[in-house]
C-alpha cells in the first residue's frame, strides 16, 4: 500500500468537495395546496450533474481508507448511469482508470458522459447481468469492484458532516415550516433513503420518510414482505430507480411509509414540472415530486399544513431522446394521457385521485 499516494487522494476529493457549493433548495408556486409548501432539492447542480455525486465521493473515500483502492487500481461499478458518471469524475481526478458496467439502455447522454471523464462502458443486455459482470471484471484486472448497492448505506455518515439530510434542514431553517412534515425518495441503491431515515430518527425529529418505488422493481413488495429474495426478470423502466433484487443498502427499518408509482405517473409528473419550473428533469424526479404530490393531496384533504420535501436527482437534458421523445414514451412506457389528465385536476383542485 503507497500511503503516500492514499493521503495525497483523499486529499485531493477533500480539496474538492471544499469547492464545491452546497445545492439549491427550490420552493414550488402552488396555490391549489394553502397550507402545504412543496420544496425540491436540486441535486442536479453537482458537476456531474445528480445526486449520486454525493454518493460517488463518499464510495472512493470509504475504499480509499479500508485499504481497496491503491495508485492504479482500476475502478469497476455496476450502474444504470448516473453514479458511473460520478465515480469516472474521481477516477479521472486521482488517475485511476475507470469502468462501468451498464445495461444497454442506458441513456447516451449517461453514458457519453461516462467516456467523457476517461471511463470506459462495458455494456450487459439485462439489468441483473450487472452484477456478476463487475466481479468478473474486477478479478480479471486485479481492480476494486466499488459495489455501490451493497455499500451506498454505510459509506456515508448518516450523523451529519454536511450529508443531504444535514442540508435540507439547514436550508429549510427559515421556512414557514421548518421541520417537513415528509421527506420524498426513491430507491435506486437506497443508501440516501437510508441516510436521511437514520438522520431523522438521530435527531428526534417529528418529519416522517416516504420511499417511493416505480412501477417494476421489489422495494416496495419487500417492505411490506421482508422477503429479501424476491427477484424480477427486469429491471424499472425509470432509469436509475427501482431494482430487480433486493439491494444490501435498502434499509426497510427507517422507511415510514413506502408508495408505489406507475411509470406513466413518473413520466407525466416530469413533464409537468417542466412547464411549472421552465426546466427538464429526469424521470426519477417524476416520481419522487408525484410521491410529494400524492402526500399533499392526503394532507389537503384531512385539513393538515406543513411541508414536504424530495429532491431532483438530475437534469432531463440526458433523456432528450427518451423520456422526452413522444415516440419513444408511447412505445416503452404506454399511454400517459390518464395520468396528465389527472394532474391537471390537481391543478384546480390540489387532490390527486
Amino acid at each position: 500500500m503507497n500511503k503516500h499516494w492514499v493521503n495525497q487522494a483523499i486529499a485531493k476529493i477533500d480539496a474538492d468537495f471544499q469547492r464545491s457549493a452546497d445545492t439549491h433548495l427550490i420552493k414550488l408556486e402552488l396555490p391549489m395546496l394553502a397550507g402545504i409548501d412543496i420544496y425540491l432539492k436540486d441535486e442536479s447542480t453537482h458537476p456531474t450533474g445528480s445526486l449520486k455525486h454525493r454518493l460517488a465521493r463518499s464510495l472512493f473515500l470509504y475504499a480509499l481508507c479500508n485499504g481497496w483502492i491503491n495508485e492504479g487500481t482500476p475502478i469497476i461499478e455496476s450502474s444504470s448511469g448516473s453514479t458511473a458518471v460520478s465515480e469516472a469524475y474521481f477516477a479521472r481526478l486521482l488517475g485511476l482508470p475507470f469502468i462501468a458496467v451498464v445495461p444497454r439502455s442506458t441513456a447516451k447522454r449517461k453514458v457519453e458522459q461516462i467516456g467523457f471523464y476517461g471511463g470506459q462502458c462495458h455494456f450487459v443486455d439485462k439489468t441483473s447481468e450487472i452484477y456478476a459482470e463487475s466481479e468478473r471484471l474486477a478479478r480479471e484486472l486485479k481492480g476494486h469492484y466499488m459495489d455501490q448497492f451493497t455499500f451506498a448505506e454505510r459509506a456515508t455518515d448518516w450523523r451529519g458532516n454536511n450529508n443531504i439530510a444535514n442540508s435540507i434542514f439547514s436550508q429549510m431553517a427559515l421556512e414557514p415550516h421548518p421541520v417537513p412534515r415528509w421527506i420524498v425518495m426513491s430507491p435506486g441503491t437506497g443508501g440516501t433513503s437510508a441516510t436521511i431515515g437514520r438522520y431523522i430518527r438521530y435527531q428526534q425529529l417529528a418529519t416522517r420518510l416516504c420511499v417511493v418505488d416505480p412501477e417494476i422493481s421489489v422495494f416496495y413488495d419487500y417492505f411490506h414482505s421482508r422477503d429479501a429474495g424476491l427477484c424480477l426478470s427486469q429491471g424499472s423502466r425509470i432509469e436509475g430507480i427501482g431494482r430487480p433484487r433486493v439491494e444490501p443498502s435498502f434499509i426497510p427499518g427507517v422507511v415510514d411509509e413506502m408508495l408505489k408509482v406507475s411509470d406513466a405517473n413518473s413520466i407525466a409528473t416530469m413533464l409537468w414540472l417542466e412547464r411549472l419550473i421552465g426546466r427538464k428533469t429526469g424521470p426519477s424526479t417524476g416520481t419522487n415530486l408525484y410521491g410529494a404530490l400524492r402526500l399533499a393531496s392526503r394532507m389537503k384533504q384531512t385539513g393538515e399544513t406543513g411541508s414536504i420535501v424530495t429532491l431532483i436527482c438530475d437534469p432531463g437534458e440526458r433523456y432528450l431522446d427518451t423520456y422526452y421523445h413522444p415516440d419513444w414514451v408511447a412505445e416503452q412506457i404506454g399511454d400517459i394521457s390518464g395520468a396528465q389528465v389527472a394532474l391537471e385536476e390537481f391543478n384546480r383542485s390540489g387532490l390527486l385521485a
